[in-house]
């Protein structure tokens, strides 16, 4: 029988095949009012019922996160500082704990879900929610650039031709961060993401590269249309190398551009959806 724990994603950390033989216990943090109750039946353990204050517990459970061994050790530091048994008050805890750090690692699954859930939220045009988690990774101590760059990214995979401005001015976001840096980049950051957020939506460029690609390794030998290849030598003009092409604006050439089997499947494509 083996019995583990640990603070990270399994999902991340522990090798599939012991997953698949295992029963997984995720444990959840804990509401405030969860942790007050925990922290009540050590002070009535304790007998610190008249030297601790209503706001002391408050703040200690606030500072906790979830996380009630991290109170308890709280309610411990913070008695054991009380000097000459002086009453535990909210001062007292937040000199005795100082600013704890939103728990955050860069590399695992709490960075990610902000990250989504930061993408997500400017698709569904929640400027609020964009920016609640926009501010969440900068307090949390995320690059900005990674921040910048995943703005680069969503103005052409979601606005794309719906706001053709959008990828200049994420793209501009990116510069200005790497040349003003933090604090004052999040107001930069701030902008954008609301202009994103604001802006119309379209996965019409997305969802054609996506189909580009797929045509690319279904066909990748495909022949070239002779009219279209390049013809720089006698010989290749005499096979029919870019014949009846003509360079000039607004000319299309009858028939596709494409190889004849890549747009046969297209049309065929086309035909099953109708």
């Amino acid at each position: 029988m083996l019995i583990g724990a640990t603070t990270e994603n399994p999902s991340f950390e522990v090798i599939p095949p012991l997953i698949s033989r295992s029963r997984v216990v995720i444990l959840k943090q804990l509401s405030t009012d969860r942790i007050k109750q925990i922290l009540s039946r050590a002070i009535k353990l304790e007998k610190l019922e008249c030297r601790i204050s209503p706001d002391a517990i408050d703040t200690i459970a606030s500072l906790a996160h979830g996380d009630a061994r991290y109170a308890l050790g709280a309610l411990e530091l913070a008695e054991s500082l009380a000097p000459n048994r002086k009453k535990i008050t909210s001062r007292l805890v937040e000199q005795a704990l100082g600013q704890r750090l939103p728990r955050y690692d860069k590399k695992a699954d709490g960075h990610y879900d902000i990250a989504s859930a930061f993408i997500k939220s400017m698709r569904g045009s929640d400027e609020t929610a964009a920016l609640y988690y926009l501010a969440r990774m900068i307090q949390a101590g995320e690059d900005p650039k990674f921040i910048a760059r995943r703005m680069v990214i969503f103005a052409s995979e979601d606005i794309g031709l719906a706001g053709n401005g959008a990828l200049g001015l994420a793209t501009n976001a990116f510069l200005a961060i790497e040349r003003v840096g933090l604090p004052e980049g999040g107001i930069i950051l701030s902008h954008v993401v609301i202009a994103l957020c604001r802006a119309k939506k379209s996965r019409e460029s997305y969802d054609a590269w996506l189909q580009a690609r797929q045509l690319a390794e279904e066909f990748p030998d495909s022949p070239i249309p002779l009219f279209i290849r390049n013809a720089p030598t006698k010989l290749m003009r005499h096979l029919g190398y870019g014949k009846g092409y003509q360079w000039k604006a607004g000319y299309h050439q009858a028939g596709s551009y494409l190889p004849d089997e890549v747009q046969a499947k297209l049309d065929q494509d086309q035909n099953k959806r109708k």
